[in-house]
């Protein structure tokens, strides 16, 4: 019997915004029977760049063939390399120079592993039981940005501001930092939330946490979206996310036909 089921779900809104150019989706593989792959970015100035990840990545997990255990380490080769192809994709128009995109990545296995990886300001939230479990953010950019790259503290902490230091896919003077953590032994109870910094930025942890083990990913993604716009205002921009749950699965209802009432009798 299977340990949990997976609901899930995508949102979005343009908020103030005249275009959208945020992305979300999820996949599945024909070779990999069983994994479910999310992706959200934020396109920025344009949509071109969440575009690119969303085929490029479309592309890579097709090609993806688990072994007979799929460790923790190809996993994250695969988010990898999902993020390294596109940047490079990027790159090769001279001209598309607002071609850039944020990356949030998750990858679930059916051996109850949950991989991923983050490029830029978009988000992944880990959640358990209803409360907040972990979630990525900027501290191993800013680490790495310090130690390998010498940026001073002050400089690497204010990176966003920077056009040399910003972190995100298709940045002509800058190399992506690609973020990767992982869990394992999922169960029923457990959730995740990917989003974009038009979503994370109006929320507590917890208020997320509450709002996804409590409602269905639509529902969830509905009232989520009514929240931002509204503690936003003015300031709305383009909100996009994609949320999955782990719900334990229905108990099998016990039926007897005429025949094995028979013979119970």
């Amino acid at each position: 019997m299977n340990a949990y089921k997976l609901e899930a779900g995508t949102g979005q809104h343009a908020g103030r915004r005249p275009r959208q150019n945020d992305r979300a989706t999820l996949f599945t593989a024909s070779n990999a029977p069983g994994y479910v792959l999310a992706i959200v970015a934020d396109g920025g100035a344009t949509a071109a760049g969440a575009d690119q990840l969303l085929h490029t990545a479309r592309q890579l997990f097709d090609g993806f063939r688990p072994g007979g255990t799929t460790g923790i380490d190809r996993l994250a080769t695969l988010l990898r390399d999902i993020a390294q192809e596109t940047h490079d994709v990027l790159l090769m128009d001279p001209l598309a120079r607002d071609h850039q995109t944020t990356m949030a990545l998750l990858l679930l296995t059916p051996a109850r592993q949950a991989v991923w990886a983050t490029v830029g300001d978009s988000r992944v939230y880990r959640f358990a039981d209803g409360a907040a479990a972990g979630r990525s953010d900027d501290a191993g950019y800013v680490d790495h940005l310090v130690t390998v790259d010498g940026v001073a503290p002050d400089s690497a902490r204010r990176h966003r501001s920077s056009r040399l230091l910003n972190n995100v896919l298709g940045n002509r003077l800058k190399a992506p930092f690609v973020a990767v953590d992982s869990h394992e032994n999922l169960q029923a109870g457990d959730g995740f939330l990917l989003c974009t910094d038009g979503l994370w930025s109006w929320f507590a942890d917890s208020e997320l946490a509450a709002v996804v083990a409590r409602r269905t990913p639509r529902e969830a993604a509905g009232l989520l979206i009514d929240k931002a716009q509204e503690r936003a205002g003015e300031k709305a921009e383009n909100c996009t996310m994609a949320i999955i749950r782990l719900v334990a699965p229905a108990a099998k209802a016990t039926s007897f036909t005429v025949q094995a009432l028979d013979q119970a009798v």
